[in-house]
C-alpha cells in the first residue's frame, strides 16, 4: 500500500515538474492578455469610436462581424471609407464612389491598420495569425514573454509576409511593446512602445512611441537589445483621442 502510494506521489510530482517546465504557450500568453485588456466577449459586443490625426474612426462588433469606417470632413464633402463583409468602399457625400482595384485595396489597408493597432492585442487570435514562443527577455530592467506573429497568405491580407514581434509582461500579460518589420514603400522596421494606458469603459487602450533603429541592419526579433541601449530614433506619437466604447451603435 505505502509503496503504491509513493508511486503515485512520484508521479504527480513529475507531472507538476514537467508543467512548471513547459510553461504557457503563445496561445496561452495572447489569451491572458486579451482577457487583461477587456476579454474577448466585450471586444466583440462593443461600438469603438476614437479620433487620431483629425480623422474620425468607428469599429462596430456583432460577435466575429465587424464594420471598420474612417470618417474625414472638410467645408465642401464628407469622405466615409468603410470596411464590411461586403468589402471596402468608399462614400463621398453619402454618393458610392467607383474606385480602382488598387486604390481601394491601398485605402482598406489604411483604414484596417489604423483600427488593428487600436485594439490590440485582440486581433492576435485572427484565425491567420500564427504565434510562436521566443522565450522570455528583460526590457528595460521588466521580464518579459517574447512572441512572434506572423501570418497565413491566405486570409493574412496583403502584408501576410510582415513579421511581428510582441513583448507581454510577465506580471500583467499587457503588451507593452512590438516591434515589426514591413516591405511595402521600401521596407522598413519599427518599435512601438506604449504609454498613457487607460481603460474606457472596460477596454484598454493605450498610445505609441513609434521609434526606427538608427542602424536598420539587424533582425526585428532583436530590436528589442537596441531598445534597451537607446539606440533607436523616435519617428512619431500614435495618439488616440477621444476614444468612446459602447454598447450601442454610433451613427
Amino acid at each position: 500500500m505505502k509503496k503504491s502510494i509513493f508511486i503515485a506521489l512520484t508521479i504527480i510530482a513529475f507531472a507538476c515538474k514537467d508543467q512548471v517546465k513547459k510553461g504557457l504557450t503563445a496561445q496561452e500568453i495572447v489569451d491572458k492578455s486579451i482577457q487583461a485588456s477587456g476579454g474577448a466577449d466585450l471586444y466583440e459586443s462593443s461600438t469603438i469610436a476614437f479620433s487620431f490625426r483629425g480623422r474620425d474612426y468607428i469599429s462596430e462588433m456583432m460577435g466575429k462581424r465587424k464594420t471598420l469606417k474612417r470618417i474625414q470632413k472638410n467645408d465642401t464633402i464628407n469622405v466615409l471609407d468603410m470596411i464590411s463583409p461586403l468589402g471596402f468602399e468608399r462614400f463621398e457625400n453619402d454618393s458610392l464612389v467607383v474606385l480602382h482595384d488598387s486604390l481601394a485595396t491601398k485605402y482598406g489597408n489604411s483604414v484596417n491598420s489604423v483600427h488593428y493597432f487600436a485594439k490590440l492585442p485582440y486581433g492576435l487570435n485572427d484565425p491567420a495569425v500564427r504565434k510562436e514562443f521566443l522565450g522570455t527577455t528583460e526590457v528595460k530592467g521588466k521580464s518579459y514573454y517574447k512572441i512572434m506573429v506572423t501570418f497565413d497568405q491566405d486570409g493574412g491580407g496583403d502584408d501576410f509576409d510582415d513579421t511581428y514581434v510582441y513583448f507581454f509582461n510577465k506580471s500583467t500579460f499587457k503588451a507593452d511593446y512590438l516591434a515589426y518589420d514591413f516591405h511595402v514603400n521600401g521596407g522598413g522596421m519599427r518599435f512601438r512602445e506604449a504609454y498613457n494606458e487607460r481603460y474606457v469603459n472596460g477596454i484598454r487602450f493605450v498610445d505609441y512611441k513609434n521609434m526606427k533603429p538608427i542602424d536598420e541592419n539587424v533582425s526585428v526579433l532583436e530590436v528589442d537589445k537596441l531598445f534597451n541601449t537607446n539606440s533607436l530614433e523616435l519617428l512619431s506619437k500614435i495618439e488616440l483621442k477621444n476614444v468612446r466604447v459602447s454598447q450601442d451603435n454610433y451613427n
